[in-house]
This record gives structure tokens, C-alpha cells and sequence, in this order.
């Protein structure tokens, strides 16, 4: 990062590049012609050049100079307080820094100023004085110091932290921890300048005797700022001890005096921005979110005094409620950012990340473009658009992407994990691991790198360097997926079957069509009936439906009072927007971490919003979102198909009766199938027979088209069972297949004696190794205690026919 130095020399370049009369000043034809270079791809108005103006000759009023216009300290002010990026701007414009002819180069405005009066100089020499003695953020107009005997509390607190800052580091009790090879979140971190927190994270002991001293002496100085002869200078000494606590890192202690600085200035954006920033940080998402909700109200009630920091406030907001989990409603404020000010390249990335990870992937390939385009050497913006590439399909650009990342910044830790992840999609698991033993280098404890490093070497056919690897693997966490990975390994030894091959390097299964599986028994599920039913749990188990309670629809529906309105078909509805709809579903799944729900999200978003809101409104309508969601939802069946039932009911087009009309059951029972069974298509939707019918379903009705195998949703009494034996294991069973322990329902196969687990039954996989068939007949066992049932009735059988 620039220092203070060379960051005014490059205003100062700026500002004589543009001061084309050289009088000292920029007028409006001048600033016009500054932000329309700065800003190469933005097609400005007439009126919005104006509005720019304005807002900056009025926010900026001390520093105009008559009809000279912004003075060059007015155009550092507005570097200072974040209007502009120093080094994008100085880069962009092709400009040439010479610290040579600093001296002599002065402007023509600073030195008539500098030679008015002795006394003003001397002040001026005590001014630069202060300016050396603590960040940049202290002398800015808008964020800075304002009071004089704030000035000595602030000298006062550097010593006390610089001795604190000695004693634990002789005691080695000081530790940093760098982070610099992680993606930034890209978080405003500050109202004023930009003094960022350092990329070596410290960790201060708060336990020991040194640290109860500081914290005493701190108490002092907070006294000190709270007897001052006004409020206004008792917050300003609050407000810069939790300015110099935050840059040293001291969160907890700047927390204290952040909220003291909200508490005498309550209506003040600043004290409530930066609370919120201290709360993000200690991972107080909740807390930090209602303190810059606080500090957006007070924004929008200042008038224009605050309106250039609201595209900082919306992209902290959004930061916070992402780590709420709530990454719909965070897209929401990452996009007012980026329309209040479109060169603001992390609202982009942020916008293009949060878009990507709720499966937007179009979308967050342009935003993310965006950001890279404003500002070339991103490299987190690289690293996420690689992912969103990934995830269309287009993995050799991505590939291309995630090695500039790289080349930007060699120890990139997600950008290595990433591409690691790509190099196994595509079955290249020497490049895997190359890239996951580069991440370990980085990151040593990082137990999912080294997992999936044994995997692509288990890939790669290294069976003792994958052993060796998932041993290690085991020693930094003791969770289930690498216990899990150890018998498989173990099964695969075995068998001396390669992973991706026989012994011999053959395939380890084929693939049997359709008509050669047959079943024995009534209770043995069809192989087709099973894979739909065994995807649509795959969906249940990533979106964890199955543990919300069907009865809290029911609960939402009486007591969500949602106004009326219109779809463009004229067709009276409740719809609400997504980030709305986030919340409720946040309700429903309060119980989730907020990473796992946003995962949930992303999956009901890919699945079900994204065919409730076809045309891209933005809206959903909730009635036919809670009946689609009951089915997946935890409950008995009837009173999942029940509440469905009833949500169909509580739309406008039905509400008030006991019945539905037969053309909505139809139309939500083709939805339903479009949704959830991977055979059916979205076309299927516009074909509901019998548009014209107007006659009434009731519910006994509803249940029976419901039920229907072939063109309703009867699959979901075999989607009951497989959440039923969802933790059903089989002893010593393993499937024949993938080798992998078998849970759920066992397939035995009963001629060759061989079992499948439910997914490579219903994908219609047999082991290479058996003898092949013209059919296969199977019979399912829920547990062993059946099978064993089924052997011990076999037993008579087989002894009476030998007699």
C-alpha cells in the first residue's frame, strides 16, 4: 500500500494534470473532464456529470477557492474520505510519479496560502506534526480529530499500547497470524481514509496481569475523554481511542468505546458503521448487521452529508447478513453499491461471489468480469469467477482463470484448493494433488486439502502414499468422512481393485438397461422409482427440509399477513420478493449453521425459485412455494399431502372455500414433477389438461391425484422410506459396486448373490466381476434382521424338497 507520501504526490499529479489554467484550482469544466478519464468505461449523462458535481463542490465547500473551483487539498480530501481509488486513478490516466521535483513543483494555490502569514505557517509545521504521530484517518475533516486535548488522549494510548505491545512480545506472548493467502472479503473497513488492518493478523493474550493493566489504564483515559467541557469533545476522544484500538487490532477494547461514541452521538453515522465493523469481526454477524441497518437510517436521514458513504454501508451490510447465512438478501445491498457508484469494483466482486454462491452462475460471471475489468490484478475476483466457469462447464477457461489468480498471487489458498477440485471433476489426479500439497504448504492443518489430497492420489493409483496421506489426515480432525474413507480404502485393498478400474485396469461395473432388473416381493422398489426418489433426498439432505416440521408452514400461512398483487397474467396472488422469502425460510431452518444454510438456499434457489420465478421478477408467489416445499418437509405423509393441500387453498385464487379449483391441483402436481423427478421437463408445465375445467377438487380428491404413481407424486411414500432407513447400516456389508458400506435398504441380488447399496441399484450398475445375466432378479432388505427373517424361511423350503 502507498504511503501518505507518495499517495499525495499522485493527487498532486492528478490535480496538475487537469488544472489546465494552472490557477490552483478545478472548476467544473476541469472535475467534469477528471471523473469522465478516471472513469474510461462509464457512459456519463449531462445530468448525472452534474449531480457528480454538485454533490462534490457542496460536500467539499471549504476547499473551493471562488471560481477557481476544488483546491488540491479538496481533491486529496475526497481521496482521503473514499471517493476514489489514488492508485486506479493514477494508473488509469498513464501518469508518472517523480519524487525529484516534489520540492519544486508546488502549487501555485499551497504556496500563496503557505506565505499569507508566519503564524499560519507555524501552525501548519504543528499540524504536520500531528499527522506523523498517527494514521492518516485522525486529520481527515469528515472522520478525523477535531479537539486539541484529544490529540494528547491519543499519544497518551500509544504509549500504553506500544508498552503492552513490548511486554507481550518479550513474554512471547503476542502471536500473528498471517493472512494474506485467503480471499479478502472486500469490506469497507472505514468511513475515512483507507488504513486497513494489516494483512498480519495479531492475537493479543487478554489473560495475563499486563493485559489487566492496560485495560486499567484505558479506563483512565476513557474518563479523561468523558469529563471533556462538551459532548461534541467527549465523543470525538471516544471516537479516536476506538479508531487507534481498532488499527492496533484491539477489537474488543475499541468495541467498548465505539458503542460509548454511539451512545453521545446517536443520530452520527460513523460511531455506528464502525461498531459494526468491530462486531463483524469478533463474528457478532447479527449484532453488526442492526448497527449498520443504524448507521444506513442515519446515512439516508443526513441528507447529502453522508450520501457518498452509502455504497460502504451497503457493502458492509451485505458482508454482515452473508455471515448470517442470508446471501439472497446480501445480493440485494451489493447491488444498490454497485448502481450508486459503478466503479466500486468489490461491491462487484461481492455481488458476483454472493450470486455464485446461490447457483446464479450467468449473472456472476458478468459481475465478476466487471470487477476484474475495473481492477485487473483482483485476484479473488479472478480466483470466484473461475469457480462460476467451473460450474458451467466451461473448465479449461477456468483453468486459464485460476492460474492468473495464482500468478497475482502465488500463495492463494482458495484459488489452489479450487483448482485442485477442478483437476479431479475432469479425473487429472496427479494435477489434484500437486495442487492440494501446495495448499498444505500454505495451510498445514487443512484437513479437507489433505483428504482430498488422498483421494486424487487413491486416483491416481498411489494406494500407499493415499493410506499414508489419510493417516495424517486424521490426526489434524476425527471427523466421520475420514473414518469413512479408511474402510473404503481398506475394502479397495481387499479386492485389489484399482479405484477407477479392476486389477486390470478394467472397468469395475457395467451398466444394465431397464427391462433386465426385476423384483421380488411387493416390498422391493422399482430400480427407476428408486433413483428419482433417491435424488429427490439428495435434495432433502442438502436444503435439510426433512428436518423443518410441515406444521411450521401452516404456522407462517395464519400468521404472514401478505398483501395482494397482481402477476402479469392479471391473476391475483401472494408474492413476495427473495430476500423476503429468505428470511422465512431462515425460520424454518433456524437450527442450521449459517454455511450450511446457505447452501440450502443455493439448492432451493437452483431447484424450486428458479421455476416459481420463470420471468425474472424477482417474486415468488408463497402460496404455491409452501406447497411444494410441504412434501420435502418433516411430518407423516397425509399431513404433508395436507398442508399442501392447504397452501394451495390459502392463495387468493382459492381462499375463503374448502375446495381448490381441479386446474390449479393439476397445474401445482405438473410443477411438483418438474421440480423434483429429473425425467420431467418445464415444458411440462404449460400443458395442464383442461385449462377450461372449472370444476372443485376437494381434499380426498386431491390426495387421490396426488397419489397417483404415474402422473402425480405417488414417489413420495418411497421417499418416506429411504428418510425412514436413513441410518440403517448392514453389518459387514459392503456394496459391490462402489465398495462403500451399504445405508439404507440392501439390494440383493439372488441368483449371484451379490448386494448393491440404493444408488448403484438405481443407476442399474452390477459388478463387472459377476457372471453376467439376461436378468437380474432382486429383492430389498430394510435391515438385516429381515434378511435374516428371509433366510431362516428359506431354510424349510430347500430341506423339503431335497426329501
Amino acid at each position: 500500500m502507498a504511503t501518505r507520501g507518495s499517495r499525495s504526490e499522485k493527487v498532486k499529479r492528478i490535480f496538475q494534470q487537469f488544472d489546465l489554467n494552472s490557477d490552483g484550482g478545478l472548476n467544473r469544466e476541469e472535475m467534469s473532464a477528471l471523473v469522465v478519464a478516471v472513469n474510461p468505461r462509464v457512459k456519463f449523462s449531462e445530468e448525472q456529470i452534474n449531480a457528480i458535481l454538485d454533490e462534490v463542490f457542496r460536500t467539499y465547500g471549504e476547499f473551493i477557492d471562488g471560481d477557481k473551483g476544488l483546491t488540491y487539498e479538496g481533491l486529496l480530501r475526497t481521496y482521503d474520505d473514499g471517493a476514489g481509488d489514488v492508485d486506479r486513478d493514477f494508473d488509469a490516466l498513464e501518469l508518472e510519479l517523480n519524487l525529484d521535483d516534489n520540492n519544486n513543483d508546488n502549487i501555485k494555490g499551497i504556496s500563496e496560502a503557505a506565505e499569507a502569514s508566519s503564524s499560519i505557517a507555524d501552525e501548519r509545521v504543528i499540524e504536520a506534526q500531528k499527522k506523523q504521530r498517527t494514521a492518516a484517518w485522525a486529520v481527515s475533516p469528515n472522520h478525523g480529530i477535531v479537539f486539541d486535548d484529544t490529540w494528547k488522549i491519543v499519544d497518551d494510548l500509544e504509549i500504553l499500547i506500544k508498552r503492552l505491545k513490548a511486554k507481550q512480545a518479550k513474554d512471547g506472548k503476542l502471536k500473528g497470524d498471517n493472512v494474506d493467502s485467503y480471499s479478502d472479503a472486500g469490506w469497507s473497513r472505514e468511513l475515512g481514509p483507507s488504513s486497513e488492518i494489516s494483512d498480519k493478523r495479531i492475537i493479543w493474550e487478554e489473560a495475563g496481569h499486563d493485559y489487566a493493566s492496560f485495560v486499567k489504564e484505558l479506563g483512565a483515559l476513557r474518563t479523561r475523554a468523558d469529563g471533556a467541557r462538551s459532548r461534541e469533545e467527549a465523543f470525538d476522544g471516544h471516537m479516536a481511542i476506538a479508531r487507534v484500538l481498532y488499527e492496533h487490532q484491539l477489537f474488543k477494547e475499541a468495541l467498548v468505546s465505539f458503542k460509548r461514541a454511539c451512545e453521545l452521538q446517536p443520530v452520527d453515522v460513523r460511531p455506528h458503521f464502525r461498531t459494526g465493523n468491530c462486531l463483524y469481526v469478533l463474528g457478532r454477524y447479527r449484532e453488526a448487521k442492526e448497527e449498520f441497518l443504524l448507521a444506513l437510517e442515519a446515512a439516508e436521514a443526513g441528507g447529502n452529508q453522508w450520501t457518498y458513504l452509502l455504497p460502504q454501508i451497503y457493502v458492509n451490510l451485505g458482508i454482515a447478513l452473508e455471515g448470517e447465512g442470508m446471501v439472497l438478501s446480501a445480493c440485494e445491498y451489493y447491488r444498490e453499491a454497485a448502481i450508486l457508484c459503478p466503479t466500486h469494483y468489490r461491491a462487484l466482486k461481492l455481488l458476483g461471489s454472493a450470486l455464485f454462491g446461490v447457483g446464479e452462475y450467468r449473472a456472476a460471471v458478468k459481475a465478476l468480469e466487471e470487477a476484474i475489468y475495473l481492477k485487473p490484478d483482483y485476484a479473488d475476483a479472478h480466483c470466484d469467477l473461475a469457480s462460476a466457469l467451473h460450474a458451467m462447464g466451461e473448465d479449461e477457461k477456468a483453468i486459464e482463470v485460476f492460474q492468473k489468480a495464482i500468478d497475482l498471487k502465488p500463495g492463494h489458498v482458495d484459488a489452489l484448493y479450487n483448482l485442485g477440485g477442478l483437476y479431479m471433476d475432469m479425473g487429472r489426479f496427479q494435477r489434484a494433488s500437486e495442487m492440494y500439497s501446495r495448499v498444505l504448504v500454505l495451510w498445514p492443518n487443512h484437513w479437507r486439502a489433505q483428504l482430498n489430497m488422498a483421494v486424487s492420489l487413491l486416483g491416481a493409483g498411489e494406494t500407499e502414499e493415499a493410506k499414508k496421506t489419510l493417516k495424517k489426515a486424521l490426526k489434524m480432525t476425527n471427523r466421520v468422512e475420514l473414518h469413512d474413507a479408511i474402510y473404503h480404502l481398506k475394502q479397495l485393498q481387499k479386492k485389489k481393485v484399482k479405484p477407477n478400474g479392476t486389477a486390470n485396469g478394467d472397468v469395475p461395473f457395467v451398466t444394465v438397461e431397464l427391462s433386465k432388473f426385476k423384483t421380488l416381493g411387493e416390498k422391493t422398489t422399482q430400480r427407476q422409482e428408486l433413483r428419482n426418489a433417491f435424488q429427490i433426498r439428495v435434495f432433502q439432505r442438502i436444503t435439510r427440509l426433512n428436518r423443518c416440521d410441515v406444521d411450521l408452514l401452516k404456522k407462517e400461512m395464519r400468521e404472514n399477513d401478505v398483501p395482494v398483487s397482481y402477476s402479469g397474467g392479471g391473476v391475483p396472488e401472494k408474492s413476495i420478493r427473495k430476500p423476503n422469502l429468505e428470511e422465512i425460510l431462515r425460520k424454518f431452518l433456524n437450527f442450521l449453521k449459517p454455511e450450511i444454510f446457505q447452501g440450502a438456499v443455493k439448492g432451493i434457489n437452483e431447484r424450486i425459485l428458479s421455476v416459481l420465478d420463470e420471468p425474472g421478477s424477482g417474486r415468488v408467489d408463497l402460496g404455491m412455494f409452501f406447497a411444494v416445499l410441504a412434501p420435502l418437509c418433516g411430518g407423516s405423509p397425509e399431513k404433508r399431502k395436507r398442508i399442501a393441500f392447504d397452501a394451495l387453498l390459502w392463495r387468493p385464487v382459492n381462499e375463503g372455500g374448502s375446495q381448490i379449483k381441479r386446474v390449479d391441483a393439476v397445474g401445482y402436481i405438473k410443477l411438483l414433477r418438474a421440480m423434483y423427478l429429473p425425467s420431467q421437463g418445464i415444458s411440462e408445465i404449460l400443458e395442464v389438461h383442461g385449462e377450461t375445467d372449472s370444476s372443485m377438487v376437494s381434499f380426498n380428491e386431491f390426495q387421490v391425484m396426488f397419489d397417483d404413481r404415474d402422473w402425480g407424486f405417488g414417489i413420495l411414500s418411497t421417499l418416506v422410506k429411504l428418510e425412514a432407513e436413513d441410518r440403517n447400516r448392514h453389518g459387514s456389508h459392503v456394496c459391490s459396486v462402489c465398495r462403500h458400506p451399504i445405508i439404507g435398504s440392501r439390494f440383493k441380488e439372488m441368483k449371484s448373490s451379490f448386494s448393491l447399496c440404493s444408488q448403484c441399484y438405481g443407476e442399474g450398475k452390477v459388478p463387472s466381476s459377476s457372471r453376467q445375466l439376461q436378468e437380474y432378479k432382486f429383492k430389498e432388505y430394510a435391515s438385516e434382521s429381515d434378511a435374516m427373517k428371509d433366510k431362516c424361511l428359506c431354510f424349510p423350503v430347500h430341506s423339503n424338497e431335497e426329501k
